[in-house]
């Protein structure tokens, strides 16, 4: 399951979906190799587009891991958090002032390698990947109560 978002984002919206049941959850923050697997497969894309590339953000990956966490706990795939509606409230709370901001979210089996591959290989979440405006990417993932379903969200931002 897979879902994209460009900034504004709504609340709540057609593209949530139960995937896990809620619960404790394994939240950790992304390795390098993750945020290099990242920023790697967004770069490919980009080029290929004539587009500039990405550097990675910590604080990005700090919101997109969170965001993955919250999605995790309550076992939901969604871009509306918890407490937010979607990741430009998410970067702004942690002091990210955002000129632009997109999301790509996910939930099921995959890993790194195959979550940025769907990604890349899917309109909806390509067109955030090629906003030319983006400067910055974050990533993070989450394990869901199941101990299965691996939660993830990328964040695409440029800051103002």
């Amino acid at each position: 399951m897979l879902a994209a978002c460009a900034s504004p984002t709504p609340q709540g919206g057609p593209d949530d979906v139960q995937a896990a049941p809620p619960g404790r959850v394994d939240c950790q923050a992304p390795s390098a190799q993750v945020i290099a697997q990242g920023v790697a497969a967004t770069n490919r894309a980009r080029a290929q587009a004539g587009l500039s590339p990405v550097s990675a953000n910590a604080l990005l990956s700090r919101a997109a891991a969170a965001h993955a966490c919250d999605m995790a706990q309550r076992g939901r795939m969604t871009h509306a958090g918890s407490r937010s509606s979607g990741p430009a409230q998410r970067i702004k709370a942690l002091g990210y002032a955002p000129r632009i901001t997109a999301e790509n979210i996910a939930a099921g089996p995959y890993d790194a390698g195959q979550v940025l591959r769907e990604w890349n290989s899917s309109g909806g979440h390509l067109a955030n990947i090629l906003i030319p405006q983006v400067r910055q990417f974050g990533i993070g993932h989450a394990t869901g109560a199941d101990g299965r379903t691996r939660f993830w969200a990328a964040v695409y931002a440029a800051p103002r």
